[in-house]
């Protein structure tokens, strides 16, 4: 990572690392950390793989993905023959409506699970049984919260 300091360099590692452990590769977290602070705000690829001192078609294959899950965006500007990568304005509210998909999933696991036990054994299905309601709950107020945080955001503007 040329012409970064050293605090930039662990940051950007961090995030990689942190991200790597949340099913997104150390590359995707990495160019998530990068778009985060570099300066201007988009970059090309020739410029993220040479920062970030990976393989261009690295850097092809995890913007894809990225630009999919609607965390990163590609925009191109008049008169430039490159397209350019930058942070998504809602990136972050995209991924937690997508977290809302997981509580949703899991609040249907439990009930599978319940469903599979007898009524009448009550110890056997507490485990699922406060799984299911703790999902329950999140995919009901995660929503809201989004919601509410959306609404403060466009107040302070």
């Amino acid at each position: 990572m040329t012409g970064l300091n050293d605090v930039l360099l662990r940051y950007i590692e961090e995030f990689g690392i942190f991200f790597e452990q949340y099913s997104l590769s150390r590359t995707g977290g990495r160019i998530l950390g990068w778009l985060l602070v570099c300066d201007p705000s988009h970059q090309t690829m020739d410029e993220l793989a040479e920062t970030l001192q990976v393989s261009k078609s690295s850097v092809s294959t995890t913007s894809r993905m990225l630009i999919q899950s609607g965390l990163v965006s590609k925009v191109s500007f008049p008169g430039k023959r490159k397209d350019y990568y930058r942070i998504s304005d809602d990136a972050w509210v995209r991924a937690w409506s997508a977290r809302n998909n997981l509580n949703i999933a899991m609040r249907r696991l439990a009930e599978q699970g319940l469903a599979l036990l007898p009524e009448d054994d009550p110890e056997r299905r507490a485990r699922l049984q406060t799984m299911h309601d703790l999902y329950k709950f999140l995919e009901a107020e995660l929503p809201k919260l989004i919601e509410r945080w959306l609404e403060e955001q466009a107040q302070s503007a």
